[in-house]
This record gives C-alpha cells, structure tokens and sequence, in this order.
C-alpha cells in the first residue's frame, strides 16, 4: 500500500499532500481526508492507510499550508494532556486564520487534483474529517453537490454554520459525535435541523467518548469508538461509491 507524498497547486500557493491507495494499477474511489486541528502526523497515515485497504485512493492535505509544510509546528509523538495546551496555542492562530474563504478555495483545489489523478475513478468522491476537519468537510460537500457523494464527519463542530449549510448537502451524511461534546438534547435538534433540510443522514453519539476520540495519539483516544468509526464510515462509502 504505497504512501505518495504530493504537491497540490492552489490559489494560494502550493499545498503539501500524501496519498494513499491500492498499489494493483486500477483505479479506485477517490477520497478526500481532512486532519484534525493537529494536522498531518502518523496517526493520519494510519488511517488513511487503513481506508486504502478497502479500496479507496485517500488523499490528505496539509490544511495549515500557507504557514509552512507539515508538520506546521513540532508536535510530540504522544498528545496527553499536559501537553495539550501548549500545543493547542499554537495552533489555535492557524485554526482562526483558515477562514471559510480559505476552506473552500481549498477544496476546489483538493477536489480538481484529487480527480485528476490516474490512480482515482471518474465516479464521485467523498470527504471524510476529524474535529474542526468535519466543520470543513462539512463545507466542501455543501460547496460541491453532484460531486461529493458522501461527507462523514467525526468529533466535529458540524453545526456551527446551521441550516444554511445544511440545505446545500445533497452527500449521504454521518456525524459521529463524542459524548463529551454532545448532550441528547443537542443531537435532537442538529437532527431536527437536518430533517428540515431534506438530508440524507445518520447522526449519533458515540457511547462513552470524548473529543478527538479517533486519534490514538492523544488521552482522547477510545478503541472502541474508532471501531464505531469504521463500522459507520466503511458501509457509507461502500453505498455511495462506485467502485471501478
């Protein structure tokens, strides 16, 4: 399972990538991964890695790339808490400053090299994302109807841009909240909110996890909710894709 390591022109400049996908010369559904706000490390191309396995060409982007290659700023290889603020105030300037300008200027990019790619079918793609990456796939999904079949967002704040964003989905959607960040009474109205605009969904809480559940890099981690995770976003892609 090759990792390629890629250079995606865009407005801005040039965004640094990898890529991974099946090394057996056929072409195959094309996904686009967005990391969470700690960006592009090992644990990222282990899921990516993982999603590969099942067919898919995984394409991941440094989304901080105006601000230098990955990683942006030096991250330890464990995450835990006593490191985590330190870490997250670097960070947060990056977060703040990819505005939805940016983000969607982005995703045309991702999206036209993505496609363009000879590994990856002419079929439609997906877009999968982690915390704030679900916010923005979230975006890109709403921003590319008719392209973006399926949009899976895990441990994100997907409901800060409200029914605006939600009535421009035409994907399939699954949001896998942590327990930590969702109350039922919160996930009954994000629901209500995406009935009213006509989405194809599922939305649940994931039992007993906290945010950033799906990186085993960090205190966060829950096995049992990364395993949630892929019984959730394998079948989705699996529906939505075709695979060539």
């Amino acid at each position: 399972m090759p990792i390629k390591t890629l250079r995606i022109p865009t407005a801005d400049g040039q965004a640094d990538a990898f890529a991974a996908f099946p090394d057996d010369g056929e072409r195959h559904p094309g996904v686009l991964m967005y990391a969470d706000g700690f960006g592009i490390r090992p644990v990222l191309r282990e899921l990516a890695h993982e999603l590969a396995g099942h067919g898919y060409y995984v394409l991941v982007p440094n989304l901080f790339y105006r601000h230098g290659p990955a990683p942006v700023i030096a991250l330890p290889e464990y995450i835990g808490e006593e490191v985590r603020p330190a870490v997250f105030a670097q960070l947060m300037p990056l977060i703040e400053a990819h505005t939805t300008e940016h983000v969607l200027s982005d995703a045309d990019a991702y999206l036209r090299f993505l496609t363009d790619q000879p590994e990856v079918g002419t079929g439609p793609v997906a877009v999968t994302g982690y915390c704030i990456g679900g916010l923005w796939a979230m975006r890109t999904a709403a921003a590319h109807p008719g392209q973006v079949a399926a949009v899976a967002a895990f441990h994100g704040p997907v409901g800060v841009d409200g029914p605006d964003l939600f009535s421009k989905l035409t994907a399939q959607v699954h949001l896998g909240h942590a327990e930590g960040d969702m109350t039922p009474e919160a996930l009954g109205e994000l629901n209500q909110a995406l009935d009213a605009a006509g989405v194809s969904y599922s939305s649940e809480i994931y039992p007993g996890t906290i945010h950033g559940f799906t990186m085993s890099d960090t205190d966060a981690f829950s096995a049992s909710g990364l395993k949630r995770h892929w019984d959730r976003l394998l079948p989705l892609l699996d529906r939505t894709l075709a695979h060539s």
